[in-house]
């Protein structure tokens, strides 16, 4: 077949001249005409003036040249446009997005609900592979959508109606593993028959066995937990088909490698397992080798855009400041909600009893604060209840809120790859956010390691100082004051404000600027001078930079996801002084020093005995268990405020919606009133002296927590569990 050759000048000419009244009515049959390889331009339109586009072919028996006298122009040809535009209609269109990659139906119409159009490159390589029945690793950091990469297809390899356990995945904390658990679920809402249940340490174990015993067909949960329903026979993994491990590294580093390799082992050899981490070291790739199935290996690059949205700042802070810098800059920041990281569990609780004794709205998780407090401590944060939240990096593991804008890595990471997790905590949903690391001195080298890995330049800060904190208050006051301005209603304190004037030999301006130096907190006393940081005696502490300071082995290791107290394997308990396996505790013997506090603070060098003589009178305060605080919090209100130190304070006792406290030093009517108006997780303490028994003692049980109290640790409890 000759393709259809363009007609020159020349021609049209020709044909203009043989036939003025020439109206070519072209109108080509499909069926007749032209072939069904023939291809009509998109551009071409039936017209008298239409000529044959050079990409129309006609059929082999039919040549048109360019003389065009070849044409009949009595040959009315007709097109059957309706015809086949209805042919080009009927032709299914080729699929896109999720529903290129063959999900069943019911996943499909979940992921269109939930609003994903487009897979992220984790999931359009791994989803294949897994419906198609193989075993894959995966290398992909934390916020590419691994969860959907191996949760949908997970679901397609369940049988609703089959109620046993079908499909397991291990995470390595309990905050993971509630995030993956809701994730799957929602996947799974239009398989009304499937239930998802999570399972991990620090919660109650009957409802999970519960769960289990009615059938449900998909786990998730720590490995630590994991191997105690197997070992009571709750659990039976003889029907599992598919098996993920997710964030691997992870689990490894917090020392689950024999945990894994046990739950490995008793799951069924032809299931399914999928891998997915951050990283792949040699001990991963050991896992997959013995456990896996000629897997598919899948790594995703990282990309600079996850952190697009986040402005990333640094801070050169000796570490005797650090506190005072953080207290500053929490002041002045316009955010809505922060995280700040710590290196250690003992660092955890001193970082957030410094924050609220300086009346910050924070509070403090670590792998030693209870279940059900974290859980209330978190609900606190997502609804606005809370404003600063203290964490290490294991128990910040799967927390995913979105007004946080601001991070502050109060200890530099130890690992680069933990930077990127930290600030990932903001930025999220779209919004904007900012990550601000404090480096001491000696810890340059850590920012350099951080700029490479990232690929990012951080831009350097210098905190606020005091005069910069008044400078924001008084400016926020000053809003507050034309706001309360278009109210009206002044009239009375108009006529106050004449009084007070005219018996006293100052102007309006002079009182003006001392009501607004009070209002900002400035109440005129020179603050004493902070001693000089010997940067020579700094050096790099291993378990975080609290524990050298302070000589106790309280914060000597990293909080390494040892939630139900105790080191795997049954080792020491590790517990901090605060709050060690309760809600905080309810029995407290004393605080350590801290350069940067207001007031001296030690700790007895033994703590009180129970039946000892009390400290001092019993006094009330309005914060209790149903507030999340922790005898931290509490401690350090009071001798901020009071100027007492820890020795002057003795049992403290904390109910659902108050606490009892025993105070042996004098407090002056000025400080009580301070004591009154401090607040502890954001509750004002409003103390007043005890006049009741209490015999009963809290509604739940008294809560021994502190030094000298701590819960033994079980005979092998793991920690995550």
């Amino acid at each position: 077949m000759a393709p259809l050759a363009a007609p020159s000048a020349t021609t049209t000419e020709s044909i203009l001249e043989h036939d003025d009244d020439l109206m070519l009515d072209i109108s080509l049959d499909i069926d007749t005409t032209v072939d069904t390889d023939s291809t009509l331009d998109a551009d071409t339109t039936p017209d008298t003036d239409t000529t044959p586009d050079t990409d129309t072919t006609l059929d082999t028996d039919t040549t048109l040249d360019t003389d065009v006298e070849m044409l009949d122009t009595d040959t009315d040809v007709e097109i059957d446009l309706d015809r086949e535009f209805q042919d080009v209609l009927e032709e299914e269109p080729p699929a896109f997005g999720f529903a290129a990659l063959d999900l069943p139906a019911a996943l499909l119409r979940a992921v269109e609900t939930l609003g994903f159009t487009t897979p992220s490159e984790i999931q359009e390589q791994a989803i294949p592979p897994l419906l198609a029945g193989r075993d894959i690793t995966g290398v992909a950091q934390t916020g590419t959508g691994k969860t959907a990469a191996f949760g949908l297809p997970l679901l397609a390899a369940i049988d609703p109606s089959l109620r046993q356990v079908q499909a397991l995945v291990l995470t390595p904390t309990r905050e993971l593993a509630m995030q993956v658990a809701e994730a799957i679920g929602t996947f799974a809402e239009y398989m009304p028959k499937l239930t998802v249940v999570p399972v991990y340490g620090g919660s109650s174990f009957l409802p999970q066995k519960m769960a289990l015993k009615n059938g449900a067909q998909v786990v998730v949960g720590t490995p630590g937990r994991i191997i105690d329903h197997l070992e009571r026979g709750t659990l039976d993994l003889t029907g599992i088909r598919f098996l993920v491990l997710d964030e691997a590294d992870e689990m490894l580093r917090m020392g689950f490698a024999e945990d894994v390799d046990r739950i490995l082992q008793d799951a069924p050899k032809d299931r399914q397992t999928a891998l997915f981490s951050a990283t792949m070291p040699s001990a991963i790739r050991n896992v997959a080798n013995r456990h896996m199935n000629k897997p598919v290996d899948i790594t995703v690059a990282k990309k600079a855009g996850n952190t697009v949205n986040i402005r990333q700042t640094y801070a050169v802070v000796p570490f005797r400041e650090k506190v005072d810098a953080l207290a500053r800059i929490l002041q002045v920041s316009q955010g809505d909600a922060t995280i700040v990281f710590v290196r250690t569990k003992g660092a955890c609780d001193e970082v957030g009893a410094e924050l609220i004794a300086r009346g910050v709205s924070a509070a403090a998780i670590n792998g030693d604060v209870p279940q059900k407090e974290r859980e209330r401590i978190i609900e606190r944060l997502r609804s606005g209840k809370l404003d600063v939240l203290v964490a290490t990096d294991v128990a910040a593991r799967g927390l995913d809120v979105d007004r946080i804008d601001l991070v502050v890595n109060f200890d530099a990471p130890g690992e680069v790859e933990s930077y990127t997790h930290r600030i990932g905590r903001t930025g999220r949903a779209g919004r904007s956010g900012e990550a601000l690391t404090f480096f001491t001195p000696r810890e340059m080298s850590r920012l350099r390691l951080i700029e490479r890995y990232t690929k990012t330049t951080l831009e350097q800060i210098t905190p606020p100082s005091q005069t910069d904190v008044a400078a924001h208050k008084a400016s926020k006051v000053l809003e507050d004051a034309a706001a309360r301005l278009a109210i009206g209603r002044l009239e009375h304190y108009r006529q106050a404000v004449a009084t007070f004037l005219s018996q006293q030999d100052l102007t309006a301006a002079e009182l003006a600027a001392t009501l607004l130096a009070l209002a900002a907190g400035d109440d005129g006393v020179v603050a004493p001078k902070q001693s000089t940081a010997s940067f020579a005696a700094e050096r790099p502490e291993r378990g975080g930079e609290y524990s050298a300071r302070r000589g106790d082995s309280r914060g000597s290791g990293r909080d390494s996801g040892s939630f139900g107290g105790g080191s795997h394997g049954g080792g020491s308990h590790g517990a901090s002084s605060y709050g060690a396996g309760s809600h905080g505790g309810s029995s407290y013997g004393g605080r350590d020093d801290f350069t940067n506090s207001r007031a001296e603070i030690n700790r007895p060098d033994r703590p009180r005995k129970r039946d000892a003589v009390p400290a001092g009178p019993r006094y009330r305060v309005a914060v209790g268990h149903a507030h999340g605080v922790r005898p931290a919090g509490i401690v350090g209100a009071i001798t901020a405020e009071g100027g007492l130190t820890g020795r002057d304070l003795g049992r403290i006792d904390i109910f659902d919606t108050y606490s009892l406290v025993e105070i042996g030093g004098h407090i002056s009517p000025a400080a009580f009133g301070r004591i009154s108006n401090a607040k502890v997780s954001g509750q004002s303490l409003k103390i007043q002296l005890d006049t009741g028994t209490h015999t009963a003692g809290p509604s739940t049980g008294p809560r021994r927590s502190g030094p000298g109290h701590e819960r033994p640790a079980r005979a092998g409890s793991r920690a995550g569990h």
